[in-house]
């Protein structure tokens, strides 16, 4: 049996200043706190624009913080919505919270459930399912040592090496 903790960053109104850095830096010290017990998994969501559900639109610069304050516990996306993003930054950050964390990254994709993320980025909950799918078959040749390219409905990505590589090996 495997033991993890999953983080949504949830911060209830009503907010005074320092909350947002109270809610960090405590779910920090407990990563710190699962890894020397012995956890086995940290994960974190990616949203956006869900005030009181969810503070926490940058998981990889959590996990990339939490990968100093830790050694053996593994640093799950709990996930990364691929259709709020590009998958060339994607395959760049995944790369590099693999890299900080010497080879602990779990790679966790979505494709987000609302239209209040969804519509800020241009992306609608018709298309959603097909922007996800095309993103991942973009996302994982850019994780092989030479380039890659992309010619979709939804990305158009020229011959490009996105560097860097993951620690990983295919990938995370």
């Amino acid at each position: 049996m495997k033991f993890g903790i999953f983080y949504e960053l949830q911060l209830p109104r009503p907010w005074v200043a320092g909350d947002e850095l109270r809610l960090y830096q405590n779910a920090l010290s407990q990563m710190e706190l699962a890894d020397q017990l012995g956890y086995d998994h940290a994960w974190v969501v990616e949203h956006h624009f869900l005030e009181e559900y969810s503070h926490s639109p940058s998981p990889e610069s959590f996990l990339a913080a939490a990968s100093q304050r830790t050694k053996n516990i593994r640093l799950g996306h709990g996930i990364l919505q691929l259709t709020t993003n590009h998958p060339a930054r994607v395959a760049e950050r995944v790369a590099v919270l693999d890299l900080l964390s010497n080879g602990r990254c779990e790679f966790g994709m979505g494709e987000s459930a609302s239209i209040t993320e969804l519509t800020p980025f241009g992306r609608d909950m018709e298309t959603k399912k097909e922007v996800f799918e095309e993103a991942v078959a973009a996302i994982f040749p850019m994780f092989k040592d030479a380039g890659s390219e992309h010619h979709g409905k939804y990305f158009d990505i020229p011959l490009r090496n996105v560097v860097p590589k993951p620690v990983q090996k295919p990938h995370p």
